[in-house]
């Protein structure tokens, strides 16, 4: 009952609660909105910068092929002019001019006997397309550092005659990236076609060389730029705005990343702030509702729970003895109704629950003074001439007593299936070589046992009457298997007269499928076969 009296108090902040919390969504949606539309600003503006520096390199390599030493190929000629236009460009460290076959013509810088690149992949690209290459991250043969290479195609007469090879130095395009400055939490990563990650703010020590992480390759390639939200690899949720590889005249892919945490810092902070004021607020209600609901609510309550409580406990004198002064001492008042009809309902059950049970030991005792007197009659009409047939006659006529004893007490425990099966069957058949038992030794919890002789012993009697012990050769063979927690029984009966199935279903049949508890998942089949009644049964036992 607090807790509702909680609700109730809160319920009153609940309209304030709904308008803080629309207006906090309808901020966070335009931040998000903003943040995204910063992101896709943000890249667009990285990759912009690097299509005009690869722009301005591509020109530089245009110009370069435009020289007479280099068209020539006149190589000493070639080398002072290199020599001097590298060092006149700080954004590459390198240039210098191959031949068709990758060996090396004129350079900036003095070059190992036998170096050619002939390997490199864009230099056959740029022979190929004779248009202008960008190729992936690379270390330098003649520095070891990482560069961006760079081929322009020296063409005379439609075909390729040479190539200028540079490369955008990655250390000078980090420290660009760098200087353009980003705020704490955001990233800027450019990449080349393959995923290799060519500079990167923050961290380059760290993501430089490597290459992006499968989850992010296919935006390199993606038909469009875009905006997702992603975690990076540095832990950090990130709205990522994107430019792809396949946009027009741009060589590197440019991501950057705003972080949502500093983006939502402001509105963070104003949702704590706003939080703080509710749960004050709330705590305020919460006192004032348990100081009233105490007194008011959950006394009464408390004693209406108390009665019940003891009532349960076995106290049926416990009353509340409210008067319906107001709608809770209503309730209470009508409890002690209701206890009140309660006690005379239960003193008039056990009244007749007594008549039922001397009932049951009158009918029990009836039926065992029915089977005294059969006895005493046989005993008085065939005892002394044939006491043989007397004998088994009286054992047969105990035993069914005994069975009698058993389904009139109701009473069992935990046996042997084969003991039950014995017991059930002992007043059934003289010669105990008609009925036959196979099995593993099974024990039957007692709620299984007395349900298990019922079923037998209807069998037995139909069996006598119907089946195969009705005649002098019949006989029956009872079989069980134990397994997975589950008991299989068949019953056959064989040697006896031809059976045929009943056109109604009398109470023994609704025994025999009925009569298991359903906790134990009884399956029955019954077969009426030309040589004798097949009756099948399986049955759950949690004890095996």
């Amino acid at each position: 009952m607090k807790f509702k009296l909680v609700a109730v108090a809160v319920a009153a902040l609940v309209p304030v609660v709904g308008m803080l919390g629309y207006g906090e969504y309808a901020i966070r949606q335009q931040r998000g909105e903003e943040v995204r539309a910063q992101a896709a600003q943000a890249a667009r503006q990285a990759s912009s910068e690097v299509d005009r520096i690869v722009e301005g390199l591509r020109s530089l390599l245009l110009a370069v092929t435009s020289m007479p030493s280099v068209r020539h190929l006149d190589g000493p000629t070639c080398d002072e002019a290199l020599k001097s236009l590298a060092g006149n460009v700080p954004n590459i460290r390198t240039i210098f001019v191959l031949q068709p076959d990758g060996s090396p013509v004129c350079g900036s810088m003095e070059m190992p006997a036998g170096t050619s690149f002939a390997d490199r992949k864009y230099f056959h690209q740029a022979i190929e397309t004779k248009a202008f290459v960008v190729g992936t991250y690379t270390k330098s043969r003649l520095t070891g550092d990482g560069v961006l290479p760079l081929a322009m195609p020296i063409v005379e007469n439609d075909a390729v005659v040479g190539v200028v090879v540079s490369g955008i130095r990655l250390d000078w395009l980090q420290n660009r990236v760098t200087e353009r400055g980003v705020a704490p939490g955001n990233a800027v990563t450019l990449a080349d076609g393959e995923g290799t990650i060519v500079a990167r703010v923050p961290l380059p020590e760290r993501f430089v060389g490597t290459v992006i992480p499968d989850g992010f390759l296919k935006l390199i390639n993606a038909d469009q730029p875009g905006v997702v939200e992603v975690r990076s690899r540095d832990g950090t949720e990130r709205v990522l705005g994107y430019r792809p590889i396949a946009l027009p005249s741009s060589p590197l892919y440019v991501s950057a990343g705003f972080s949502t945490t500093e983006a939502f810092a402001p509105i963070n902070r104003s949702t704590i702030i706003n939080a703080l004021g509710i749960v004050w607020g709330a705590l305020a209600a919460l006192v004032l509702s348990f100081y009233v609901g105490n007194r008011v609510i959950l006394a009464p309550i408390s004693r209406i729970g108390d009665v019940m409580r003891q009532w349960k406990a076995g106290e049926t004198e416990a009353r509340t003895w409210m008067k319906p002064s107001d709608e809770l001492h209503a309730v209470g008042a009508a409890l002690d109704d209701l206890l009140d009809q309660l006690e005379t309902r239960r003193a008039e059950a056990e009244r007749n629950e007594e008549e039922r049970m001397l009932l049951v030991r009158e009918l029990a005792h009836r039926v065992k003074n029915g089977f005294a007197l059969v006895q005493a009659i046989s005993r008085q009409t065939f005892a002394r001439s044939d006491p043989e047939r007397y004998q088994s006659f009286s054992e047969r006529l105990t035993a069914l007593a005994g069975t009698y004893d058993l389904i009139l007490g109701k009473e069992g425990s935990a046996s042997a299936i084969k003991d039950v099966l014995q017991a059930a069957l002992k007043a059934h058949a003289s010669d105990a070589r008609r009925i036959s038992f196979d099995g593993p030794d099974v024990v039957l919890p007692a709620d299984v046992v007395l349900p298990l002789s019922l079923v037998v012993h209807e069998l037995a009697t139909n069996a006598i009457k119907y089946g195969s012990l009705g005649s002098d050769r019949g006989t029956v063979g009872i079989t069980w298997t134990a397994e997975g927690g589950r008991v299989d029984l068949q019953w056959v009966e064989s040697g006896g007269p031809a059976v045929k199935a009943p056109t109604r279903k009398g109470f023994g049949s609704v025994l025999i499928e009925r009569a298991l508890p359903p906790k134990s998942n009884p399956r029955t089949n019954v077969a009426f076969q030309p040589d004798g009644l097949h009756f099948y049964i399986s049955f759950g036992c949690a004890e095996l």
